[in-house]
C-alpha cells in the first residue's frame, strides 16, 4: 500500500486515496516502553503548592504523590515547592507561618493505610496556606493496580481547589502504535503511563473516537483488508462491527448521548456523510454532491455536524443540520486559510481546531467560532489528528519532532507544550478520552 498524505487527498479528487493516505499513519515499538514527557514554554506566575510524601507511602509498589507532583507540574499552572521525603499526615494541623515563609500558597497531605482486603485507603487533605484554613481533601480506595489512578484524581482535586475548573489527569489516552507489521491500540492514562493495548492487528488502526461515557472506542480497521468501522467495549474487549459497507468506511464521530456516530462512506461512490445508530442500524445519507465530504464531528449542543469538503475546489471546513443537508444547506466555517482539514470541536463548543497548510507545512490551527479569529498554534510542518482535552484547555495533536513522529500536548492560548514520546516509538493517531464519572 502507498503512503499519501492526508492533504494530497484532496488534491487528487481520492476519497479512497486519502483513506489509504490516514491509514499508513502509525507507530512502533511496545506499548509497555518509558513515555517520556517534555514541557516547555510554562510562564513564571505559577501556583507554588507543597505536596508532601503520605504516611504510609513506602509500603506502596508505587508512590502517588510521585504521580501527585508530576500531575501538577504538567498542570503549566503550578509550581510543586520543595518537599522532600518529609511525610504529613491528612489529619495534621499544618504551621502555616512556617509554610508561607518557605514560599507555598497550598499544602497537601496525606495518610495510606492498607486495608484486610489488600486495598489501600489514601487519605489526603488541602490547605490554602494565605488564608490559614482547611480546604478538604479525599478519600480514595483502590487496588496495588490502581494507584496511579489515585494520584490522578487527588491532582484533580487539587485543580480543582485552587483553578476552580475540574482537572484531567484522570482521564485516558488512545494511540496507535506499530512494530514492524504489527498495529496496536493502545489505551493509557492522560501522561501515556500505564498503557494497555486493546486491539493488536497485522493491519493498521486509525481514528479512534471515545464513546462520551468513555466505556468505548470506535475505530477503523483493515484487518478485512478494508477499511471497517468498529466499535470496541472497553471493559470486555467485546467488538461489534459497526459499518462494513461497500467501498471505504471511515472517520466514526459519536453524537453528545452516545446514542449515533456520523461516518463517512464511499459506498454510493465519492466519500459522503452518514449517521448511523450505536448498534449499526438505520443508516441515513446526510450530503449529496459530487465533492469529498467526510471528517464529520458532532457539535457539543447536537445541533449540527462540521465535517471537511473540497465543494468549494479546496478543502474546507463546513457545518450542516444534524438532519443533513435536506434540512438547511451546508455553511462554510473557515476562510483564513486555503486548505483546511480535521475539524475537532472544544467539548464546550465555543472553539474549533483544524489543520491548515501554511507556506506548504500542515499546522494546528484554532478558530474562536463567535468571532471567528484564528491563532496558530503550532510551527510544525506536518501536524495531524487534533484532539481536544476534556475540559477544552489542551488539544493532543500528531507532530513530528525532527523525523521521529511524536504526540505535542498544548494549551488553547499556546503558552504550555508537552511533548509525549516513546524512545525508539512511532506513536500517531491520538484521542483524548472524556471525564469519568
Amino acid at each position: 500500500m502507498k503512503s499519501i498524505s492526508v492533504m494530497q487527498a484532496f488534491l487528487t479528487k481520492s476519497a479512497k486515496l486519502w483513506l489509504m493516505a490516514v491509514a499508513m499513519i502509525a507507530a512502533s515499538t511496545g506499548a509497555h516502553a518509558q513515555m517520556n514527557i517534555e514541557i516547555t514554554g510554562v510562564g513564571q506566575s505559577l501556583f507554588p503548592v507543597a505536596a508532601m510524601r503520605f504516611v504510609g507511602e513506602n509500603q506502596l509498589p508505587l508512590k502517588v504523590t510521585d504521580v501527585v507532583r508530576s500531575n501538577l507540574t504538567r498542570s503549566g499552572a503550578i509550581r510543586n515547592v520543595e518537599s522532600g521525603s518529609a511525610e504529613l499526615g491528612w489529619d495534621i494541623n499544618p504551621d502555616y507561618k512556617s509554610w508561607s515563609a518557605r514560599g507555598a500558597d497550598a499544602l497537601a497531605v496525606g495518610s495510606v493505610t492498607k486495608l484486610s482486603d489488600g486495598r489501600f485507603e489514601i487519605r489526603y487533605r488541602l490547605f490554602d496556606i494565605r488564608k490559614n484554613e482547611s480546604l478538604g481533601g479525599l478519600v480514595v480506595t483502590v487496588t496495588a493496580d490502581d494507584l496511579r489512578l489515585a494520584g490522578h484524581k487527588i491532582a484533580d482535586d487539587i485543580i480543582q481547589k485552587i483553578l476552580g475548573e475540574r482537572g484531567i489527569f484522570s482521564t485516558r489516552l488512545s494511540y496507535v502504535i506499530r512494530s514492524g507489521k504489527s498495529h496496536r491500540l493502545v489505551i493509557s492514562d492522560s501522561d501515556g503511563e500505564n498503557a494497555r493495548p486493546a486491539l493488536s492487528s497485522n493491519e493498521p488502526i486509525i481514528s479512534p473516537t471515545w464513546s462520551p461515557d468513555g466505556k468505548k472506542v470506535a475505530y477503523v480497521s483493515f484487518e478485512s483488508r478494508k477499511p471497517v468501522i468498529y466499535v470496541h467495549e472497553l471493559a470486555t474487549g467485546r467488538r461489534t462491527v459497526l459499518s462494513n459497507q461497500k467501498g471505504n468506511n471511515s472517520a466514526p464521530s459519536w453524537s453528545m448521548d452516545g446514542s449515533q456516530l456520523a461516518i463517512a462512506l464511499s459506498k454510493d461512490g465519492n466519500t459522503q456523510i452518514y449517521k448511523i445508530n450505536a448498534n449499526g442500524s438505520g443508516l441515513q445519507r446526510l450530503t449529496r454532491g459530487y465533492s469529498i465530504d467526510t471528517e464529520p464531528q458532532w457539535s457539543p449542543d447536537g445541533k449540527w455536524i462540521y465535517f471537511t469538503s473540497d465543494r468549494g475546489g479546496s478543502p474546507q471546513i463546513y457545518r450542516m443540520p444534524v438532519e443533513g443537508e435536506s434540512a438547511g444547506a451546508a455553511q462554510r466555517v473557515t476562510f483564513k486559510h486555503g486548505f483546511v482539514t480535521s475539524p475537532r470541536l472544544s467539548p464546550d463548543g465555543k472553539n474549533l481546531a483544524y489543520i491548515a497548510r501554511v507556506s506548504g507545512a500542515y499546522r494546528l490551527h484554532l478558530q474562536d467560532l463567535a468571532s471567528g479569529e484564528v491563532v496558530a498554534l503550532s510551527d510544525g510542518i506536518r501536524d495531524e489528528t487534533p484532539t481536544f482535552a476534556a475540559n477544552g484547555r489542551y488539544i493532543l495533536y500528531a507532530m513530528r519532532s525532527g523525523n521521529k513522529p511524536v504526540l505535542m500536548a498544548v494549551s488553547i492560548d499556546g503558552k504550555n507544550k508537552q511533548m509525549l514520546s516513546l524512545p525508539g516509538a512511532d506513536i500517531r493517531e491520538p484521542a483524548w478520552g472524556p471525564f469519568m464519572d
